[in-house]
């Protein structure tokens, strides 16, 4: 048996061993093995079974007990994985639940992350194989844009992501971003946290190996996706804060 083989067969009994373990929690059973498989070390995106159950168990009608156990829960699987997939699919489950989760699991994320406690993990490695290794060097990046996502959300108190486009009256029917109309004080810290997630996303390229491998380009398509949105919301504020200066009485 190769060191390959080898590697996946002990991932797969360390993940049917957790679910094993997972039916003795009586309280949140279906929610350990939901993350447990969703994040397990088969090198595929997470299913949207287990998704959709980690949604609904941290959607707004769910307890607020439910939400901490899930944020800790994905906390915890994050911190303590030496395997780049696991670690990966970790991030994809976090970045899904940024992205079409409510409101109130954004602010949850953010009491308990501390900014600097659950998404920054700079000594993370996988040095198992070159792929691993490569891998290895994007989950660190991708982890930082997370972060710095969510820190973005706590100084905007918006996710810019989910802030939907309108049209001025003025504006001969295009559709602007929030910061188009937002007060000089507001943009000025705006701004320059909207500059660091931009900076943070343009970061996000692959290198060697990693840049054909599925799960990578997969997580990197969430990413992109993300671009326009604040791409759009940087450049309304600047005309935002242009036109500040040029009506402003001297």
């Amino acid at each position: 048996m190769g060191p390959g083989t080898w590697r996946k067969a002990y991932g797969a009994l360390k993940d049917s061993t957790k679910v094993g373990l997972a039916n003795f929690n009586s309280e949140y059973k279906d929610l350990d093995i939901a993350i447990v498989k969703a994040t397990n070390h088969v090198e595929c995106p997470p299913k949207e079974r287990y998704l959709r159950k980690i949604l609904f168990a941290t959607s707004a009608n769910r307890p607020r007990s439910d939400v901490g156990y899930s944020i800790c829960t994905l906390a915890r699987r994050l911190s303590k994985t030496k395997n780049w997939i696991v670690a990966l699919k970790t991030l994809i489950v976090i970045h899904r639940l940024l992205r079409e989760g409510d409101g109130t699991f954004k602010e949850d994320f953010l009491n308990y992350s501390y900014r600097g406690t659950i998404l920054q993990i700079p000594q993370f490695k996988d040095d198992s194989s070159p792929l691993a290794w490569d891998c290895s060097v994007w989950v660190r990046t991708y982890a930082s844009y997370l972060d710095e996502r969510v820190e973005c959300f706590r100084i905007l108190k918006y996710d810019v992501e989910a802030d939907r486009l309108v049209k001025l009256p003025q504006a001969s029917g295009k559709a602007h971003s929030r910061t188009r109309t937002l007060p000089c004080g507001d943009l000025l810290d705006h701004l320059p946290a909207l500059q660091r997630l931009l900076l943070r996303l343009i970061s996000c390229q692959p290198e060697g190996a990693a840049c054909t491998n599925y799960l990578v380009q997969y997580a990197l398509a969430l990413v992109l996706k993300e671009s326009f949105k604040i791409y759009c919301s940087i450049n309304d504020g600047i005309i935002n804060l242009v036109d500040v200066f040029r009506y402003a009485k001297i």
